[in-house]
């Protein structure tokens, strides 16, 4: 007998006292049933569960939570999770019950961090706390399977989900989504801490007419741009994602075929395919595309489609009934519900699954390691936009009074799926806490014209606060603020109206810095030629103030990095619906000059870059090119310098972008320190989707290689040759190109 299965009786043998189907996360029932056998193979303990189960259980288990109390199976449902576990917060809806969490930067300031390694973190983070809440018997709330990360794609700065994605580069994303995909699930070889559900599969970048509409492009976007971050995060191991509201070329998303023919066969995902909520009903009654609900119930699951966030039971049965869906069809969808149970650990006993023993003791989020945690990640995903003169960082020692202006200084604002911090600091409070009692820090919304001319003519400096409100301070599917959006509203314009505060009080007072907490891009035109200095951060970190003052007053560098290319002006903007990117989207085919590139931040130091070199001339086939350089800190303070690398196809037989970003590497430096930097490009990389034999093709041609600091400040330029073989191929996935990732 293996010591395996003796364990396994051990555990049971130690658990047969008060057993039931609903016990706590330490007991486990005696073992009646083959599936409860861990060494069994994980399709004969699906094949065994699927023998056992009713037609009511079956149907039961397309829901969100596929637990079978007859049978002791204990499932997990989903929360939400893209920057926190969020069981409380805006969007909570009252539904469930509160509990407070580590709350961590919107997704977009996460990107700007460009640092793979920390948002990796950041993920295990949010794992350990939901399986916390979940196994601990005080709270026994919760979920393991976690509506994270968004892999969508931020192709335009009105769309208003901007906030929740990583940016506008298919391959940068997907470099973001694998971290945040490992960070969730762990390094078990067996098992998953928790288990990431991406979203929303796919094309989804539009809210306005999101439960109608239709995003058109060809073969190509979908296989080099669309679906780029999904399959990479399936490579990295998600097993689990939303398909989205919208159509794609004229097919809802959950009923299309690319569920099946692509992310299934041809990538691997045999886990959990769940709709959008409500979006059952939208196919006959938005997209006209069925005439009930049962021929809708019956072409989603056919398609792959196996948990509803619905009330789906009726629709099921009805498709039944009438002959359009079999037993059998159910059979074969809910086998990837249990694929993912049994990768949690929930079939098996507590003593096998190492992270069953998070429970209990201190609540994690009221540490000063996970605060000290969220500071740090905080402050590296503050983008410095502007300097003027080294009018940053502010020094404190010379300072008598400060004027804090703008309406949501006083507050940490959360998004629609953020969870409840433990504790939240604002901007006015952290520059308060860093200035001390010796300094005069005054305060107004900037709504009372007197007040705002009292204080900024009165003090040293005026620190303007601005930016959007997350989830628009209004009811659902409204947006009062032109320039704000949220989830099912996209904004109207990019123009900050706030803007029109700033002028005035630069007018009082031309000591005046901006800092822009938003959750998108703003064409601020007037401030980037006019205000000394301006920051940018997300909403939503439970040390936002604490971070910032940091950065104002020279206590920590920014580094961080854009993740979109900020217009100049809506004129720059092609119509919202056109999803061909190659109209003059993204930096990689932006049309014009934008008031801030892909790519760009400042710092307070100064770096020189020198000997670079490549290990090579030619790229072939499966091979790799190594790209190195020295970088400088030349200032006098520690920094951090962003080097990326972007190609450029310069004799292509098909439509290229201008550049393309293949490696990044975030890096610290200290006054005079210099490092040498290395940078792999993989030859799979640069491959296109040739549409007419259906398959990824590496061309030969002449590669320009550019590393710079930014999109648009390249530091060094080679050209080298690609070669090319008939069928080339990934070397990891026969349609696929490699999934890769920056160099660490």
């Amino acid at each position: 007998m293996s010591s395996r299965r003796l364990l396994f009786l051990l555990c049971c043998c130690l658990t047969v006292v008060g057993t039931r189907a609903q016990q706590a996360p330490n007991q486990f029932p005696i073992r009646q049933y083959p599936f409860q056998d861990p060494d069994l193979p994980t399709e004969k303990r699906i094949d065994n569960i699927i023998s056992l189960l009713t037609l009511d259980e079956k149907i039961a288990c397309l829901g969100t939570n596929p637990s079978v109390p007859r049978l002791g199976i204990k499932g997990s449902g989903h929360i939400e999770g893209l920057h926190g576990v969020a069981l409380g917060g805006p969007g909570n809806w009252g539904r469930r019950k509160k509990v407070t969490t580590t709350t961590f930067p919107q997704s977009y300031g996460l990107g700007e961090t460009w640092d793979t390694s920390l948002i990796r973190q950041v993920a295990a983070t949010e794992a350990y706390e939901a399986r916390y809440i979940f196994q601990t018997e005080k709270y026994n709330t919760g979920a393991l399977v976690i509506r994270a990360p968004n892999a969508d794609i931020g192709r335009d700065p009105r769309w208003g989900r901007t906030e929740e994605c990583y940016g506008e580069d298919a391959w940068f994303n997907g470099c973001m989504v694998q971290a945040y995909v490992r960070g969730l699930q762990g390094n078990d070889p067996r098992y998953w801490m928790t288990a990431s559900l991406m979203k929303h599969f796919l094309a989804n970048s539009n809210e306005n007419d999101r439960v109608r509409s239709t995003s058109d492009f060809d073969e190509r976007l979908f296989r080099e741009y669309y679906s780029v971050p999904f399959r990479m995060g399936i490579e990295a191991g998600s097993r689990a994602f939303m398909a989205s509201y919208n159509k794609v070329n004229g097919i809802p998303m959950m009923v299309h075929p690319i569920l099946r023919d692509i992310a299934i066969k041809e990538w691997g995902q045999n886990g959990i395919i769940c709709t959008d909520g409500g979006a059952l009903g939208l196919l006959w009654r938005e997209h006209k595309y069925y005439p009930d609900s049962a021929w809708a119930a019956a072409a989603a699951v056919k398609a792959g489609i196996n948990q509803f966030l619905d009330r789906f039971p009726n629709a099921i049965r009805k498709a039944l009934q009438e002959g359009l869906l079999t037993a059998g069809d159910i059979d074969t969808v809910i086998r990837g519900n249990f694929r993912v149970m049994i990768k949690l650990g929930l079939l098996d006993p507590p003593a096998m699954v190492p992270y069953a023993a998070i429970r209990g003791g201190e609540e994690p989020w009221l540490g000063d390691r996970n605060k000290e945690w969220v500071r740090d990640v905080t402050r590296k995903s503050i983008v410095l936009l502007k300097n003027e003169n080294h009018f940053l960082p502010l020094d404190k020692t010379k300072i008598k009074s400060v004027a804090v202006i703008g309406p949501y200084a006083n507050e940490v604002l959360l998004d629609w799926y953020s969870g409840t911090p433990p504790f939240a600091v604002s901007a006015l409070e952290g520059i308060r806490n860093k200035l001390g009692g010796s300094v005069q820090v005054g305060w107004t919304t900037g709504k009372d014209a007197d007040s705002v001319r009292s204080l900024a003519s009165s003090a040293d400096y005026v620190i303007m606060v601005v930016g959007n409100h997350p989830w628009c301070n209004a009811p659902w599917e409204q947006c009062p603020v032109p320039s704000d959006g949220r989830e099912a509203v996209d904004r109207k314009t990019i123009y900050l109206e706030q803007e029109e505060l700033i002028k005035t009080v630069y007018r009082i007072n031309p000591k005046t810095l901006v800092v822009l907490i938003s959750s998108f891009p703003y064409a601020i035109t007037w401030t980037e030629h006019n205000i000394p200095a301006i920051v940018h951060l997300t909403h939503n970190s439970e040390e936002l103030g604490t971070a910032l003052a940091d950065v104002l007053f020279g206590d920590y560098n920014p580094g961080g990095r854009l993740v979109q290319t900020w217009p100049r002006s809506m004129e720059q903007l092609p119509p919202m619906m056109d999803y061909n990117i190659r109209d003059g989207r993204t930096y990689m085919y932006f049309k014009g000059q934008p008031l801030f590139p892909f790519g760009y931040g400042l710092s307070y130091t100064s770096f020189t870059w020198s000997g670079f070199h490549t290990t090579g001339k030619l790229l072939t086939p499966g091979a790799q090119m190594g790209v190195s350089l020295d970088i400088a800190n030349t200032g006098d303070r520690t920094g951090d310098e962003v080097v990326q690398l972007y190609v450029q196809h310069l004799h292509s037989t098909v439509e290229r972008p201008k550049k393309e970003l293949k490696a990044f590497q975030r890096i610290t430096l200290k006054p005079g320190e210099k490092r040498t930097i290395r940078l792999v490009l993989h030859a799979a990389d640069l491959a296109y989707w040739d549409e007419n034999l259906h398959r990824w093709a590496l061309e030969p041609d002449q590669l320009k290689l550019m590393l710079g600091s930014s999109s648009a400040d390249i530091r060094f330029q080679d050209i080298v040759r690609v070669s090319s073989v008939p069928n080339a191929q990934s070397p990891h996935a026969a349609q696929s190109p490699r999934a890769s990732q920056p160099a660490r």
